[in-house]
């Protein structure tokens, strides 16, 4: 799958996708969250205590036999959420499905899948698949919004994520946005959550691709929040239960860090916050974004990956020499230490994906040291409000033709091509799925030159 066409079927089923059947019972999803290679996640909110099943059928199949898992009772004490582990499944397989609340089937009007991962390794070639990503999604609430013109809007642009028909989506920070009254209590950021979950133009994608997710500060606590957070333990409950995982952070140290596989890529989602040094700490060598467990966890799992790429996740900008606003580059001695020994370290097929900024851009680098040129692919916003600095328009690190200000938009990586050279085709579009700007990344430009090549 290098360049995608909607069959008209497929186009047909989502027309009016925007204004999804209604149901007195269902809150918000279905929604897929991970993927292995027999297993899935699924995840169903409800809007009372109900009874919730899924029935499921390989895709394509002329008379399908349904499998079907076991009920879950919501309740309030779980926030009316069930979460579907459907495990034993067969490798490489898309599953169309439907959801049952009380014995009664859920109509929506849209495409339900979720698949499961190729066993491709010593079989075949390295599976083609595409990933969308975005940060900043902001959903309005009058009630507690500031006076005036809405911060949402063009919220159009999750169809158009979806008719992408991107295999997962990475949600990069900020997929809330808590008010001055939702970082109190644990009650209250479960209202904001449930809010903004239950949008009905979100639905599709929720139901299409496989979800990951980090957050920043607007889904974590206030604005620029960090390890002082009083409610920091119940912002990670809270978060963990609307983007379930396999595993978050490590037995000893808790955060929405991750690392997780698709084909030969895998993905190290990084929490930004959780560890973080107040911003108004004296700037001293012990100033940390990540905190030293994470920090390390993080070197660990980047030696120890044998994947192609190696992509880093992060709510903030990784690379950005310019650093008007939050950022690792306000971190001088951990981000040197931590790219020091990527240059060292020799690790081959980096790229860092951000959100946060209200801007998309391609920021590119060459560390001292380093054996080839790393790549920051800032996608921000979805539906909060764009932005532009007049101060960043000349950015010598900015790849030139890819700064999208004033424009809300998210990012698309197809990965493709043959084992030994395998490609991304990076992507920004806008919130009608119209492509901004495209840049290529080969697997040969992500590592070190062979001896004797120039």
């Amino acid at each position: 799958m290098s360049v995608r066409s909607l069959p008209l079927l497929f186009v047909l089923a989502w027309a009016g996708s925007a204004f999804a059947q209604d149901h007195p019972l269902l809150s918000a999803g279905p929604m897929n969250t991970y993927a292995e290679m027999t297993e899935v996640g699924v995840w169903v909110q409800t809007k009372a205590d109900a009874s919730v099943r899924l029935r499921y059928w390989p895709q394509g199949a002329a008379s399908p036999a349904k499998a079907a898992t076991q009920a879950i009772q919501t309740s309030a004490v779980g926030d009316h959420i069930a979460v579907f582990t459907i495990a034993g499944l067969p490798f490489g397989t898309k599953f169309d499905y439907e959801v049952e609340i009380n014995g009664q089937l859920v109509p929506r009007s849209y495409p339900l899948r979720f698949q499961t991962q190729p066993l491709w390794r010593w079989q075949s070639e390295p599976p083609e698949f595409r990933i969308a990503f975005g940060s900043c999604a902001y959903f309005n609430d009058t009630p507690f919004d500031r006076p005036g013109r809405p911060y949402g809007g063009d919220h159009e642009i999750f169809d158009a994520l979806a008719k992408k028909q991107p295999d997962m989506m990475l949600w990069l920070g900020d997929n809330v946005y808590y008010r001055e009254a939702d970082w109190l209590t644990e009650s209250a950021m479960r209202y904001r959550w449930r809010h903004n979950r239950a949008f009905p133009g979100l639905q599709p994608i929720l139901g299409f691709a496989q979800h990951y997710a980090t957050w920043d500060d607007h889904d974590y606590g206030p604005n620029d929040s960090d390890r002082s957070f009083r409610l920091k333990g119940e912002a990670l409950k809270v978060f963990a239960d609307y983007f379930p995982a396999v595993r978050y952070g490590t037995p000893e140290t808790p955060g929405t860090f991750q690392r997780f596989e698709w084909g030969d890529v895998e993905f190290f989602m990084l929490d930004d916050r959780y560890h973080r040094t107040p911003n108004r700490m004296p700037v001293d060598d012990d100033r940390t974004m990540l905190g030293k467990a994470q920090l390390q966890w993080l070197k660990d799992s980047l030696v120890n990956s044998q994947a192609v790429f190696k992509v880093v996740v992060c709510g903030g900008q990784m690379l950005n020499p310019i650093t008007l606003y939050e950022g690792f580059g306000q971190f001088e001695a951990e981000r040197k230490d931590l790219f020091d020994f990527l240059a060292k370290a020799n690790i081959s097929g980096l790229l860092f994906l951000s959100g946060d900024r209200h801007i998309g851009e391609l920021i590119k680098v060459r560390w001292p040291g380093a054996a080839y040129d790393w790549y920051d692919f800032t996608s921000s916003p979805l539906s909060a409000g764009a932005g532009r600095d007049a101060r960043e328009e000349n950015n010598p690190a900015r790849v030139p033709g890819t700064w999208v200000t004033q424009k809300r938009n998210f990012g698309i990586i197809d990965v493709t091509g043959k084992k030994g050279a395998r490609r991304l085709v990076l992507a920004a579009h806008d919130k009608d799925g119209v492509e901004l700007w495209k840049h290529e990344l080969t697997e040969a430009e992500l590592r070190r030159p062979a001896a004797g090549s120039r």
